[in-house]
């Protein structure tokens, strides 16, 4: 149920997130993630809330997918923390109530997994910045299932298209959308000399097996 905008929103976003730099490409010196995988590629898509040109343009192509796709929805859910400042603007394109969902409830006060206003029944649309394992995103859709909301669908920004990512979405009966994916992303690096085409070689070994990768 993982599904790619096969439009201009994908080869666009690829650009987009590689001129801002959002999406770092780098073969021979690779990162290290939280999870201890080494990577060739690191993406931090909060980097797009810095340049309001960028961010207006994303939350464009997320609402007009919403419009086409998800003409029934009633509330816009980001992901807690990276999809907060994009699924807000989103929502005032779509003139739509915003609310957002913690990784795990709040020690304290209400303690509250979903912050804002919600009526049972309401029809969701999540946002989500990244898409890896889906493990996170997951989480937040079962956290509103659980309060009796229904999930429409979840739209992203960019995955790195992981295997187990297809299956978990997929398992747990949830679609995916996404503005860009990550052999786009690779594509567009080659046609704009980012890197070239044995570096292309690498970073597609990578996306095969990151877990055992390097």
């Amino acid at each position: 149920m993982d599904k790619q905008v096969q439009n201009s929103y994908s080869s666009q976003t690829a650009e987009l997130l590689l001129k801002l730099k959002a999406i770092k490409l780098s073969p021979n010196d690779p990162f290290t993630w939280a999870s201890g995988w080494k990577s060739p590629i690191y993406c931090d898509n909060r980097i797009l809330l810095s340049d309001p040109n960028s961010r207006d343009i994303i939350a464009n192509y997320f609402a007009e997918i919403i419009k086409q796709k998800y003409k029934s929805a009633e509330v816009i859910a980001g992901v807690a923390t990276g999809a907060i400042g994009i699924g807000i603007l989103v929502a005032q394109k779509l003139n739509l109530p915003f609310i957002y969902v913690r990784p795990e409830a709040k020690k304290h006060g209400r303690k509250n997994k979903i912050e804002g206003k919600i009526l049972e029944n309401q029809k969701i649309v999540v946002i989500e910045d990244l898409i890896s394992t889906g493990k996170s995103s997951l989480n937040a859709v079962r956290a509103l299932q659980e309060s009796n909301l229904e999930v429409l669908g979840m739209v992203a920004i960019f995955t790195y298209g992981f295997n187990i990512s297809k299956e978990n979405f997929h398992e747990n009966k949830v679609e995916l959308i996404t503005l860009s994916n990550y052999n786009e992303l690779v594509k567009k690096a080659i046609e704009i000399n980012y890197i070239g085409h044995k570096e292309s070689e690498t970073l597609k070994k990578w996306n095969e097996n990151p877990e055992n990768w390097g």
